[in-house]
């Protein structure tokens, strides 16, 4: 196929100026292999485990930067869900295998590690409650693991007495970090649905369903995006508008489809998925907040906010399939308030609401992210929180989560500055009318009849 001056022209605008990246190369890593009754034995065998299987990930992914000229942001390792293989360890506290799990990272260069995780949709085994248990301390002690929890499905229903656990987990995270922005917090997702080869932190872990060493790799572009839409008409009408954000994705997901095959090739494993998500950073234009004021919306939060994302969800993943086999992981638009300048511009300004992003988590990507509240919010609020979003993703058969950073010390209209990619998050009010009965009922609510699909 021959590429046109103009083509090659606009590539190099969408890398130099517009933000085009690719976010992650995240290695999955089958650790079943390391079980073992002690936890320092258990913590030793995936230290070597990671080490030697990620030894050129780095070097691999900075020579495909270096030869193609698209950034990579993050180099990632995702492993088995480590309450799956710790079930026969005697001790209590898992977090050395967390601390192994940061060594390891330190030592081959990645930027984030995922798998710190337990699925506890339908119930939690007791290596399960270690897991839960270890968070707090296992992310306070850690710079780079990061954590998360699946308490609900739409085959399973929601887990609630998991729920309650994690909300209190939660404030127990923060805390243990409050000297550092509470960024434990920022480290940790509850989810429903969680997928099993999800590119992205915190989320990201190595599912059962996975080969020994597999390639994940999450695209990014929301910059680009926006770029396409400045440049078009007020007048241009929907169908115009989406087709143009459906040819973009298309461009975008095919620069990713290629590093990721090359990455692969050169590593000697498996590929796995493209995960084509828009991943907005705080950087100037690179926002999904600004795509969605693009699109006409006045600002983001605004009436119209959820019909435009539901829009640009939808024309993301119809481009994007076609430029890939093996589209996985989310796929769509991310909706982080912290990393959004968009999204931190909207909250300062009050257009956006926790009620306003629940509402938008009905047709996004994943659900409530890196958002900040009031130190003091109650655990039945967090709870609640936790439960009104899986429960959507419940019903809704997608993909939905939570990644909320109680503010310890702090107030509404706070701000946590976390730097980098994590950006900055305004603290945001809490609706505290949640109420101590509900949260504290415990027990199981039922799967859906949706759920029954044989």
């Amino acid at each position: 196929m021959q590429l046109t001056p103009a083509e090659i022209s606009e590539t190099l605008a969408m890398i130099s100026k517009q933000h085009l990246d690719i976010r992650t190369i995240t290695l999955g890593l089958n650790l079943r292999g390391c079980v073992d009754s002690d936890v320092d034995r258990l913590a030793r065998k995936v230290y070597d485990r990671m080490t030697s299987a990620a030894e050129k990930l780095v070097p691999t992914a900075e020579q495909l930067e270096r030869e193609f000229g698209i950034p990579i942001v993050n180099k990632r390792i995702s492993v088995t869900p480590i309450s799956e293989i710790s079930a026969s360890v005697t001790q209590q506290d898992l977090s050395p295998i967390a601390k192994a799990m940061d060594r390891a990272a330190h030592e081959v260069g990645v930027d984030f590690v995922g798998g710190f995780s337990a699925l506890v949709q339908k119930g939690a085994s007791r290596g399960d409650h270690k897991l839960m248990d270890s968070i707090p301390t296992a992310l306070a002690e850690t710079d780079f693991v990061c954590s998360s929890v699946n308490i609900g499905s739409t085959r399973a229903g929601i887990n609630m007495d998991a729920a309650l656990k994690m909300a209190q987990i939660i404030i127990d995270t923060a805390k243990a970090t409050a000297d550092r922005n509470c960024i434990g917090a920022g480290k940790l997702v509850v989810f429903c649905n969680a997928v099993e080869d999800n590119p992205f932190m915190a989320g990201a872990f190595h599912g059962s369903g996975e080969a020994d060493e597999v390639i994940n790799v999450g695209v990014s572009g929301p910059g680009v995006v926006r770029a396409v839409l400045a440049d078009m008409p007020t007048d241009a009408d929907l169908t115009t508008i989406a087709e143009a954000i459906k040819a973009t994705a298309f461009k975008i997901t095919r620069a990713g489809e290629l590093m990721a095959r090359e990455a692969a090739s050169r590593l000697g494993y498996q590929k796995g998925i493209l995960d084509l998500s828009l991943a907005p950073t705080p950087a100037p234009g690179d926002s999904v907040a600004e795509i969605i004021e693009a699109i006409g919306v006045g600002q983001c939060g605004g009436p119209g906010t959820t019909a435009a994302l539901a829009m640009l969800n939808d024309a993301v993943k119809k481009g994007g399939v076609m430029a890939s086999s093996s589209v996985g992981g989310l796929s769509g638009a991310f909706i982080p308030v912290s990393e959004d300048a968009g999204m931190i511009r909207a909250a300062e300004d009050g257009a956006l609401s926790i009620e306003k992003l629940e509402a938008m988590t009905c047709v996004c990507s994943v659900g409530l992210d890196m958002i900040a509240v009031p130190g003091d919010t109650s655990v039945e609020s967090i709870f609640g929180i936790l439960v009104d979003e899986a429960a959507i993703g419940m019903i809704n058969s997608k993909t939905t989560a939570v990644r909320l950073i109680p503010a310890i010390g702090k107030k509404v209209g706070d701000m946590l500055d976390f730097g980098g990619l994590l950006g900055r998050a305004p603290v945001m009010s809490v609706n505290e009318h949640a109420g101590h009965v509900f949260a504290h009922r415990g027990g199981h609510m039922p799967a859906p009849l949706n759920s029954l699909k044989n």
